[in-house]
This record gives C-alpha cells, sequence and structure tokens, in this order.
C-alpha cells in the first residue's frame, strides 16, 4: 500500500511540476507579447473610495455596479453615500435605493424614498389635478376631422345598427319590417325587434340591397351585433334570452340580452347554443373576437361591474370551452355605459362610452390593447364621427382604413342609421426607440449587447440582444417615459431615461458604454483610462488640490497594481501667457504630481515627467488665433503616459 501511494505521490508531482512549467512559460509568452494589462474601473473607484475621497459620479458607478448585479446590500452603502453628497438625484435613483433599503430592513427610509420618487416621476397634486382638469374638449378637437363620413345608403326609417364584416357582406341588425318600435334599439331591455340582415359590399364601396341573414338565426325577439370568424364558419351574436321557442325574464320578468354561437355547416347556419356565462339576472351582449380569435370582448351588467354596463373579456379554449370573464378593469370602464367593443386588425379596442368626457350621449372611444395584457388610455375619436346625440358600434377595415358605425344624428333615415367612413389620418400614434450601442472611448460598435427596456416605474417591458451593426429596438408608445439598460461583459453597466415626443416616427437614442476593464500597454496614456483632462491646480500654484488627489488615487491604484509598470508624467497649458511661463508652471505641476506620487508610495525610479507648457498644442489655437474657452480647455491637459510594464 505504501508503495503504491507513494508511486501515485512521485507520479502527481511531477505531472503537477510539468503542468506549473507549462503554465510558466505561457504566461512568459503572453506578457511578451502583449505587455498590456488590466484595468478594472470599479474596483480601483472602490479601493479609493475607501480611502475617504468623494465624488458623485463614482458613488453612482458603484451604487449601479452592485445594484444591476443584485448585491443590494453592497449597493445600499455606495448610494447612501450618494444621497448623503447630493440630495438631487434623477428619480430612478431614488427607486433603486429605496430597494436596497428594503434589503437592509430599513423600511420607514424605504417609504420616505419611494414617496420622493413619486414625487418626481411626476406623480405629486398638482400633477394629479392637472390630469384630471385637462381641457378635454381641446384633445378632442385635436382628434377630429380625420375622417370622411357619408350615410351607408342602406337605412330604413326604422333603427339600422350594429354592423359587421362577414367575408365581401356587411350583416347589420334592423328593425325595417319587424314591427314597431317602442324604444331606442341600443338599450338592452327595450321592447323594438331587430333581425339580421346582410348586404354586399362592392368593389366602389357601395353596398348592395339589403337582404334577410338567415331564418335559423332570426326570431321574433330581437337578434344583433354578430361577429364572425375570419374563416367563415363560426359566428357570435346578440339575441334576447329565447332559445328553442321558449323566452325567459328575470326575477322582474324582463328579458334581458345574451350571446349565443352558431356554426356554419354545409352552407346552413345551425347549432344555436347560448354561452355558458350568461344569465336569466343580467345582460350579455354585443360581441367582438380578439385578432388571435382567442378571447372574446362583449359588454355586460353581470356583477362586478363598475356602471351602468362595462366592458369584458374571456379566453376561448382549444376545446371551446371559456374561461372566466374579465372586467377590463376602470381604464376603460366607468360608472356610466361601456359597450360596443370591436376590435380592429392593429388590436385597437374601439368601444362606446357616455362616461369618458364627450362631446354628447354616446361616444367612440380607441385604446391600444398590448400584447401584455395591457391597455393605453382611451382618445375620443373626435368629429364628424361623434357628435352631440349618440355614436357607437365602430367598426374599421385595419388595412383600408375605411368602416362603419352607428349615430342616431340629425339628417339621417330612421331612428339609428349606419354610416360610412374613410380615415384620412390615423389616431394612433406609433412610435419607435431604437438605437446603436458602442464604446464610449474608441466608438467601435457593441452587437451582442444585452439592452432592457423599462417603464416609468422600472417595470420590465422588453429584451432585446443588439444585432450585428450593434442596433437595437423598441415599440413603444407615444408620450411616454421609458427607460433602457445596456449591459455587455467587460463594460459598466448604463441606464438612461427618455421620453417619447407625442407624434408617430422613430426616438433615435444611442447608448455609449465605458469600458469597466481597459487595455493598456506601454505608450498609452493612463488618464485617458479614467478620463482624466487635468489634475487641476489653484492659479499660478503648483500644490495638489484634494480634487487633484482624488484623480492622482486613481493611478496610484494602477501601479501599486503592477509594481513594474512606469511613468512619464506631462502636464500641457494653452497658450494664454508667455511661452516661458507657461513652460515653468508646467514644470513645476508634473514635479508636485510626482512628488505626491513618491510620498504615497511609488518608487521615484519609477517615475519621469516635465511640464511641456503650450509646446504641445492638440488645436490650432497658438499666440493670437482666437478660439473658444472649450478649445483652450483642450490644450490644458495632463497625461501619465506607460513607459515600461
Amino acid at each position: 500500500m505504501k508503495i503504491k501511494n507513494l508511486i501515485y505521490s512521485s507520479l502527481m508531482s511531477i505531472i503537477a511540476f510539468q503542468g506549473y512549467a507549462q503554465k510558466a512559460k505561457v504566461a512568459a509568452a503572453d506578457k511578451e507579447y502583449d505587455r498590456y494589462a488590466y484595468v478594472d474601473a470599479i474596483a480601483t473607484y472602490e479601493r479609493v473610495a475607501n480611502k475617504g475621497y468623494t465624488d458623485e459620479s463614482m458613488f453612482q458607478k458603484l451604487g449601479n455596479a452592485y445594484y444591476f448585479n443584485a448585491e443590494l446590500e453592497k449597493a445600499e452603502k455606495w448610494y447612501e453615500k450618494l444621497f448623503d453628497m447630493n440630495q438631487n438625484q434623477d428619480p430612478e435613483y431614488y427607486y433603486r435605493y429605496s430597494q436596497c433599503l428594503k434589503s437592509i430592513g430599513d423600511y420607514a427610509k424605504s417609504d420616505k424614498m419611494m414617496t420622493e420618487f413619486n414625487h418626481k416621476s411626476g406623480n405629486d397634486l398638482r400633477a394629479k389635478l392637472f390630469k384630471s382638469n385637462r381641457n378635454y374638449l381641446d384633445e378632442i378637437k385635436a382628434n377630429s376631422w380625420r375622417y370622411t363620413i357619408e350615410n351607408a345608403g342602406i337605412n330604413s326609417k326604422f333603427s339600422d345598427y350594429g354592423s359587421s364584416f362577414s367575408g365581401n357582406n356587411l350583416v347589420f341588425a334592423s328593425a325595417r319590417d319587424t314591427g314597431g318600435i317602442a324604444k331606442k334599439v341600443f338599450k338592452w331591455n327595450n321592447q323594438s325587434f331587430t333581425n339580421l340582415y346582410r348586404s354586399e359590399m362592392k368593389s366602389d364601396g357601395s353596398l348592395g340591397k339589403p337582404e334577410r341573414f338567415d331564418n335559423r338565426i332570426n326570431s321574433k325577439f330581437h337578434e344583433s351585433t354578430p361577429v364572425f370568424t375570419k374563416d367563415g364558419k363560426t359566428m357570435y351574436f346578440t339575441r334576447n334570452n329565447f332559445l328553442n321557442g321558449k323566452k325567459k325574464g328575470d326575477s322582474e320578468r324582463v328579458t334581458l340580452l345574451k350571446l349565443y354561437k352558431s356554426t356554419l355547416e354545409k352552407g346552413v347556419w345551425s347549432n344555436v347554443t347560448e354561452l355558458p356565462f350568461n344569465s336569466d339576472q343580467y345582460s350579455v351582449a354585443h360581441p367582438a373576437l380578439s385578432v388571435d380569435e382567442k378571447t372574446l370582448y362583449f359588454a355586460s351588467d353581470m356583477p362586478g361591474t363598475l356602471g351602468q354596463s362595462d366592458l369584458f373579456k374571456v379566453k376561448i379554449n382549444d376545446d371551446g370551452s371559456y374561461g372566466t370573464p374579465e372586467n377590463l378593469g376602470d381604464k376603460i370602464n366607468t360608472e356610466g355605459r361601456e359597450t360596443f367593443p370591436f376590435i380592429s386588425d392593429h388590436n385597437e379596442l374601439y368601444y362606446a362610452s357616455d362616461g369618458h368626457p364627450g362631446l354628447g350621449g354616446l361616444d367612440i372611444f380607441v385604446a391600444q390593447l398590448s400584447k401584455d395584457g395591457s391597455i393605453s388610455e382611451s382618445q375620443n375619436v373626435g368629429e364628424p364621427v361623434n357628435g352631440k346625440t349618440d355614436d357607437f358600434a365602430l367598426l374599421i377595415n385595419g388595412q383600408s382604413r375605411t368602416g362603419f358605425f352607428t349615430t342616431n344624428r340629425s339628417g339621417g333615415e330612421g331612428y339609428d342609421d349606419i354610416y360610412r367612413f374613410t380615415e384620412t389620418k390615423k389616431l394612433t400614434c406609433e412610435q419607435e426607440l431604437a438605437g446603436v450601442v458602442t464604446d464610449l472611448g474608441d466608438g467601435k460598435l457593441l452587437p451582442m449587447t444585452q439592452v432592457i427596456l423599462f417603464d416609468n416605474n422600472f417595470k420590465e417591458l422588453q429584451q432585446v440582444v443588439s444585432d450585428e451593426k450593434a442596433h437595437y429596438a423598441f415599440e413603444v408608445k407615444c408620450g411616454e417615459t421609458y427607460y433602457v439598460r445596456a449591459i455587455k461583459a467587460d463594460y459598466i453597466t448604463k441606464e438612461q431615461s427618455i421620453t417619447i415626443v407625442r407624434e408617430s416616427g422613430k426616438t433615435d437614442l444611442p447608448i455609449a458604454l465605458e469600458k469597466a476593464i481597459s487595455k493598456v500597454t506601454v505608450g498609452d496614456d493612463l488618464a485617458k483610462s479614467f478620463k482624466i483632462e487635468i489634475i487641476y491646480f489653484d492659479l499660478d500654484k503648483s500644490f495638489i488640490r484634494k480634487d487633484a488627489a482624488f484623480e492622482l488615487e486613481k493611478i496610484l491604484d494602477v501601479m501599486k497594481q503592477y509594481p513594474t509598470m512606469k511613468i512619464d508624467v506631462r502636464s500641457h497649458t494653452d497658450s494664454r501667457q508667455t511661452h516661458a511661463y507657461n513652460e515653468k508652471l508646467s514644470d513645476r505641476r508634473a514635479k508636485s504630481t510626482i512628488a505626491w506620487l513618491v510620498k504615497n508610495g511609488i518608487a521615484a525610479s519609477r517615475l519621469t515627467g516635465r511640464g511641456y507648457g503650450e509646446t504641445q498644442l492638440v488645436n490650432k489655437c497658438a499666440d493670437g488665433v482666437k478660439c473658444t474657452e472649450a478649445e483652450h480647455q483642450a490644450n490644458r491637459r495632463s497625461e501619465f503616459i506607460i513607459t515600461s510594464m
């Protein structure tokens, strides 16, 4: 056993020695070939900060570095120093600091930061008052006169309303030959009986003579507001509570409205069934299908309704069953009436309401449905579609932007009439937020960068990766504020805010990332790695100021990491003094810089330097040449050139 262990130990020693020797050769070859080092900016900043130096930008970067890596307790330390130094920060820093405070159990201070965040984000009392007292008539006016309208040419002296597309036919409800009319047909408990009719849509936009839709669908009670699947084989429609020759009423014996489904079998509409979420105690009416036909929208006064009638949606399962109806919420529904929904090919929800600010009666509104299920703020579509009377039941062809709506305005044929319209200008504001990700230092494109979009409350909305040309893009909403975060290995994560203009188009947001790790070699300037433009001295002085010491700490840290590195310190001035004066002043400053580094532990043998005065200007600004302050500033610079590694 001992012999076996000895052989094993010897063998492993030989392998280890050979491996070590090989690694040493590779390391030596790498050092000989590359002659460069990596400078970790974040690590340097932290070491400098731990020595007691303060800088607002440094604290932001340190806090962000830990925050973006979910090390919230560490981030809290630097955000605390940031706010101790300056309370006037952008809103996102209040939000981040609040989350970090929760990580250490300081909920009271976290709540305080969130209150300030809400204030800075525009949710203070003034913002609320402004929102609740906006001049809605001006907004409606801005949305108006985007349509040309005309009588559809199929109206009777009775009610005609609630149309739907079915192939090349327009299907609608009409009371033209079904008896007298007692009440307006859009009220769910009226006693005027309507049937479904259809009219051919001709190539010139006109409509053919109306004819009854199908006697197997039409009954002696109400039928109205159908919607058809794209293949034309399934129809949902509204009817009084009447099925198989039997009429039912609620507890007060009122016959309410229900939704029904029918399928087309060998050219015949059959299999009429009521939907399972109907009830004898409330009405369900006016169906609309989502673009993918997996969701059914409708109007109802079922339990959970906010007002007189609300819009709901329900999932249509693959097996033909249905989910649980969901109220669309207070972005759409009010204490008034919301009814007659329609979903366009562009996922626009059109509906009628008398609860939202309008021009009178029911007005037609539109909201954008997002893929994530959220709904945008509603907008009144304006005149001439809306007017002082009831306007409702709009449907639109997403491609041609033509469609129909119903109105009871004066000048028509009957109680309610169908009008045809053409939209000449889209109301929906469409914006793309896009840009290119580059290296802040050299402008090099940075493909494969992770770019994340957040809303104004820092809820993540979408992630993309920049393409081979370093380009990224998001679809965004007009008028909204977003935060865009870019993440790439070896670079400092960057996040910036952008507010999208309120007009269709494209918003450009270029992102320039700063290297967290810089590659340096002989001949490089360490000042450029840390963006040190100049080591500042008081006027005509050459001793090191506190802010200059902060910059020099970065150089000191790097030289301590690489004990064989040698630096040539070069100080430059602009031309706005005599040549001799500038040369002497810059030389004193270079020597003061070297003396500070030596005093803080760098061997004098590793440092050389001198002042060059105005002899190495980087632009035209020599004596007698008129230049801007920025141009003169470019010549006043400090350089720390690596002469040996």
